[in-house]
């Protein structure tokens, strides 16, 4: 298997699957099942390899980054308003 293809295809869901992942923790954790669930083949080093991939490849793009709105990704509108 080609593991630089699988941490792209990954990086590249990560908005739908970690959706609501409220910190870097969570979201490893989310990377972490998905991995287990949809590539048992994969080593233990792999998976690791994989997971950290991934998470630097978010880290470079802001996934964890606050919006230039002030929210938090994955808050809506709703959510930032305050009843407003």
């Amino acid at each position: 298997m080609d593991l630089r293809s699988l941490i792209n295809d990954i990086a590249s869901q990560a908005d739908d699957f970690l959706e609501g992942a409220a910190s870097r923790k969570e979201a490893r954790a989310g990377i972490d099942e998905l991995i287990n669930a949809d590539y048992p083949q994969l080593s233990p080093g792999e998976r690791n390899q994989v997971a950290e991939a991934v998470m630097k490849i978010l880290e470079n793009e802001g996934f964890f980054e606050f919006g230039t709105s002030g929210r938090s990704r994955g808050e809506s509108d709703a959510d930032s308003s305050n009843g407003e």
